[in-house]
């Protein structure tokens, strides 16, 4: 018998399915997701989804494209954001090294803050290098450990935490493949302690490969991520030391910046 808090207050099935369409509108970025795909995406039904969505739309959390039909960020959550973003976005903290970081290894630069199980890119900043990769943008959701920014997360979080996240997401390697399966992680999160930065080499999308270190709270726990992604042979093993001495500088940079703004 589930006796989580989700099973005991009344009502919280229906919010935990609204969060999660609500993530999911979110994170297809502006051109927005079908019904089709977000019902699929939150394992309901086309009519569930529906009623949900039209439920959200009616207190303004999201809102629906009238020529294609397609799910939208509604203008409720941006007054929303505007607000919990004075507690929680580093952004403003962030931006200039975030900057700095694309400029100094000519790559696309981001920075990502840990959600729950999930990765959010908040920030985006294109290199010099004309050839790109575009795994990642702004709004955009990975679980922990699956793209760079996760992986590094995951690894400097506690052992225990890292066991209950891994034994919660069997889906892993169905989704992402088989390097994502609890074994292989686990070797890939050992690897990233060991360096201190995560690699990526191309498990999202092939040829795409992408580096991330942890940025931590004053606490010393890892909320927030740098990485980097670009075309794989910008990778090559003669580089990757010196994008990974950049990159852990650079993280550096900013967790001593939040924890000295949050003093």
């Amino acid at each position: 018998m589930d006796t989580s808090p989700r099973s005991t207050v009344a009502g919280a099935q229906a919010v935990a399915r609204a969060a999660r369409l609500l993530r999911l509108v979110t994170s297809s970025g502006s051109d927005g997701a079908a019904l089709q795909r977000l019902a699929r995406d939150a394992d309901l039904s086309r009519s569930t989804t529906h009623r949900l969505l039209s439920a959200l739309r009616a207190e303004g959390l999201v809102d629906q494209e009238a020529d294609s039909g397609r799910w939208m960020p509604g203008p409720e959550l941006f007054l929303m954001g505007s607000v919990a973003a004075a507690r929680y976005d580093i952004t403003d903290l962030a931006r200039d090294i975030v900057r700095s970081l694309a400029i100094t290894t000519e790559e696309s630069a981001f920075l990502s803050v840990r959600r729950g199980d999930e990765t959010v890119c908040l920030l985006r900043e294109e290199g010099a290098f004309p050839i790109r990769s575009f795994v990642l943008s702004e709004g955009v959701r990975f679980p922990l450990g699956v793209a760079s920014a996760g992986l590094a997360i995951l690894a400097f979080l506690p052992d225990d935490d890292v066991e209950a996240y891994l034994s919660r997401h069997p889906e892993l390697p169905a989704r992402f493949g088989s390097r994502h399966a609890a074994a292989a992680m686990r070797t890939r999160l050992a690897d990233t302690r060991d360096r201190g930065y995560a690699v990526n080499p191309g498990l999202i999308v092939e040829g795409s490969w992408g580096m991330g270190a942890a940025v931590f709270d004053r606490a010393g726990r890892p909320e927030w991520a740098l990485s980097l992604t670009g075309v794989e042979f910008r990778f090559s093993p003669d580089r990757l030391p010196t994008l990974g001495r950049s990159l852990l500088a650079h993280a550096h940079k900013l967790s001593s910046r939040i924890a000295a703004s949050r003093a």
